[in-house]
């Protein structure tokens, strides 16, 4: 005996003294299966390995012949301590396997993701003659569960009803877990009506699958059922609740939830603050998300980047980096969703040198990786005006996803790479990545920004007939936008008229500025007057109409226009361009003097124009839509305020350095025009995005090939 190693010796280290058993055995003394099983189990609750490896190694130096049970808890341990591998070496070598030894390796595999091998192992179960029971039955319909494997998960209901019935609770809520990730929640609910008793884990599965699946209110009603009956939520049943209250409609169902959150006393509970920051956050109130962040006397990650995602989300994106901050400094790790939502704010911001800054820290924190990281970058860099660097991440994405592909196509559309989108979409289809709608908005813009129609129309039946995706208002808006580009206004007309689902404002305001663009002031007036009987209110017709009017020469028509107006109380939005220099924004409205360097500005301004008078400009006056002379027009063209804004750009900002400015509204075309000879004759990059794409002038030409 005195050959073998004191078994005590070997693993005590590993466990700590209180709740180690080992004292039991004495050096010398051969260790039986009890003890062996009884140290084993320490070691699983303390997730010890190296104590459990020496278990094992104890076991084989002794020549001790594990019996089932005993090679069960060993496999058990290895899967516990994230050993899966080992785990499997043990049961391929066991003798005799039960029940209980493949219930271990199926859920071992389905934790850890082999979903495939799970399923596999399951069948060679069904082979051997074992009869499954109510764990195994709950490990399968979890792995069917994430494979979306509908046709297998209903084989497995048919046996749970062979075998443990599926009134069983523990079964019933794993199948109706199943039914619900394979969006199939009607089944679930057949299947919760079944159940012999209701528990509040049985409540919350069948909450959470109307949830997964968008039937909120059928959620909410889950609950309001659940409390009639007496049954007492618990802080997972508010949580799933919580998700059902995401949009601005459920924000008073949302706050009684919080009521009844702070009477259980269950307010501190972290996960429960983090679920309430979000619904307050995706309600639109972003105060009160901030006075529950606020009141929590411990948060986690989570809680940091509900709040950040909230802000970006909701048009305070510089409260968002400055949260993003305050994280850090609070020694805060961010994750991948952290990143992903201060990447948001950073391109709401339109700030690329901070948006790089941010790249830098994601680099070294490794999550460069990471899909939706990665997406958010190509998004980010893409809305600051750097499509080269959204594409060189995009290249680099050692792993791809729908929104990955859709982020890329879109991106290229708004930078005037029609066909390069059109082709990446193509890439797509043959990666056999299945695109969304979004996708499709994506593809149907780039084809209407570059003149793409035949294309464009047989996107839009591919999108229906192929894929079956039922067309949104923005997509018929896409096809309006396709045809009313290329001047076919009155096909525009029919294509609404014939949509199949009732027209909505904004799919009249894009035929109206089509008009407004070709100068069809007949088609114009019949639009205009359609779309004030849908939105009466609506100042965009107001602006649009008076234009078109203005652009004619009918200043009495466009007079009676701007009457009505006012009337009404609307009051047209003003135009303004910015600039961003060494770190600060500049902004501009038209013939604005307020800034401190006014006169080397229009110094600038009054250069810049003779140079490009001589080179060819010719000033369009027919943007200028007021009743003046030649001269006042050319004037109030010379300032408007993205000439103003690059001016200064001009005289503030090293010469290799692109200029980029942004612009609240629709550049006009005699300011594209002056863009391009501006930069030709200073021999810089001039980007401006406005409210509609990106426009790159690169030494003369603009990407958009002069088609906008």
């Amino acid at each position: 005996m005195n050959k073998f190693k004191c078994l005590r010796t070997a693993i005590k280290p590993f466990i700590p003294a209180p709740r180690c058993n080992i004292h039991t055995m004495q050096y010398g003394i051969w260790a039986d299966g009890n003890v062996y099983g009884s140290i084993l189990q320490e070691c699983v609750h303390n997730k010890a390995l190296e104590a459990g490896q020496g278990v094992h190694a104890h076991m084989i130096k002794a020549g001790f012949e594990p019996y089932t049970s005993l090679c069960n808890k060993l496999a058990n341990m290895y899967i516990k301590c994230g050993h899966l591998k080992d785990a499997c070496q043990v049961f391929d070598k066991m003798p005799e396997r039960d029940t209980v030894s493949f219930n271990g390796i199926i859920a071992g595999y389905v934790q850890n993701g082999y979903i495939d091998e799970a399923l596999e192992l399951f069948r060679e179960m069904h082979l051997s003659g074992l009869k499954p029971n109510d764990y195994t039955f709950s490990s399968v319909l979890s792995a069917c569960a994430s494979l979306d494997a509908l046709k297998q998960g209903e084989q497995v209901h048919s046996q749970t009803i062979k075998i443990v019935v599926d009134s069983n609770n523990f079964v019933g809520s794993a199948l109706l877990d199943m039914y619900a990730k394979c969006a199939r929640v009607v089944e679930s609910r057949k299947v919760f009506d079944k159940l012999d008793k209701v528990d509040v884990v049985s409540w919350n599965a069948m909450m959470a699958a109307y949830t997964l699946n968008g039937h909120d209110e059928d959620a909410l009603n889950i609950f309001c059922q659940m409390q009639r009956t007496g049954m007492k939520p618990d802080h997972f049943t508010f949580t799933i609740v919580l998700g059902a209250c995401l949009n601005p409609k459920a924000l008073e169902q949302g706050r009684q939830v919080h009521g009844l959150i702070a009477t259980a006393g269950l307010l501190s509970e972290i996960p429960l603050g983090n679920a309430l920051v979000t619904m307050y956050s995706r309600c639109g109130v972003m105060e009160d998300a901030h006075k529950v962040l606020s009141k929590m006397l411990r948060r986690n990650t989570v809680s940091w980047t509900a709040m950040i995602a909230g802000c970006a989300q909701n048009g305070y994106a510089e409260d968002a980096v400055k949260l993003f901050c305050q994280m850090q400094w609070e020694s805060f790790k961010a994750n991948e969703f952290t990143f992903a939502s201060v990447l948001m704010a950073y391109a709401s911001l339109a700030n690329l040198h901070q948006g790089r800054q941010i790249h830098t820290h994601i680099i070294k924190t490794g999550y460069e990786s990471e899909v939706s990281v990665a997406n958010a970058l190509v998004d980010m860099y893409s809305k600051c005006g750097s499509i080269r660097d959204s594409q060189q991440v995009f290249n680099k994405m050692p792993k791809r996803d729908v929104v990955s592909w859709t982020v890329i196509v879109v991106a290229c559309a708004q930078h005037g790479h029609g066909k390069e989108a059109l082709e990446l979409f193509r890439k797509m289809q043959h990666t056999g990545i299945r695109p969304d709608d979004v996708t499709f908005l994506g593809v149907l813009s780039a084809c209407s920004h570059v003149g793409l129609v035949e294309e464009g129309r047989h996107l839009f039946d591919l999108m229906i007939q192929n894929y079956g995706i039922k067309p949104r208002m923005e997509h018929y808006a896409c096809m309006v936008d396709l045809l009313g580009r290329s001047g076919q206004l009155y096909r525009a007309e029919d294509f609404i008229t014939k949509m199949g689902i009732e027209s909505d404002a904004s799919i009249w305001e894009t035929l109206l500025a089509a008009c407004r663009t070709h100068g069809n002031m007949e088609l114009g007036k019949r639009v205009a007057e359609r779309l004030l009987q849908l939105e009466p209110h609506r100042d965009a017709a107001y602006v649009l109409l008076s234009n078109i009017y203005a652009a004619a020469g009918m200043w009495d028509a466009k007079a009676k226009v701007r009457k009505m107006s006012a009337n009404r109380g609307l009051k047209k939005e003003p135009g303004c361009s910015w600039i961003q220099v060494k770190s600060k924004v500049h902004e501009f409205i038209v013939a604005d003097r307020s800034h401190p360097q006014r006169e080397e500005i229009y110094e600038k301004l009054e250069e810049l124009t003779g140079q490009i008078k001589d080179a060819g400009y010719v000033p369009n006056t027919s943007f200028v839509l007021h009743d003046v002379d030649q001269e006042q027009k050319e004037i109030k063209l010379s300032h408007h305020s993205e000439k103003l804004a690059i001016a200064f750009g001009l005289i503030s900002t090293p010469i290799e350095e692109t200029i980029q400015v942004f612009k609240n509204l629709r550049i006009c075309g005699d300011c594209h025009n002056a863009i391009k000879y501006i930069s030709k004759i200073v021999g810089r990059e001039i980007i401006v995005r406005d409210v509609k794409r990106f426009h790159h002038f690169k030494y003369g030409p603009c990407s958009c090939g002069d088609y906008w």
